[in-house]
């Protein structure tokens, strides 16, 4: 699966790796739900973290299809909460 990071780039993630991640997505859809803004930070940071970790980054020339696109390590629980479905961030 390629996941893009808003404003970072493009990241090739084996589906092996999902469950992890969606444990993570679920504490920030809570967190987001809630308005836990220490809580999201901390996630959307984990998240991204194991992203980058788990994947290899492609190219910066690079133009895959995205099959999840995560917001920007900056973004705000509001701009998240625009993001969000009942599904959260990772397709489960």
């Amino acid at each position: 699966m390629i996941v893009r990071i808003m404003g970072e780039g493009q990241v090739r993630l084996d589906d092996a790796h999902l469950t992890e991640l969606n444990k993570l997505d679920d504490e920030l859809l809570e967190e987001v739900e809630s308005g836990d803004g220490e809580g999201f930070r901390r996630t959307l940071t984990a998240l991204l973290d194991a992203v980058r970790r788990l994947g290899t980054p492609l190219p910066d020339d690079a133009l895959e299809p995205s099959g999840l696109i995560l917001p920007a390590p900056d973004a705000t629980l509001e701009e998240v909460r625009d993001l969000l479905s009942d599904d959260g961030l990772i397709p489960g």
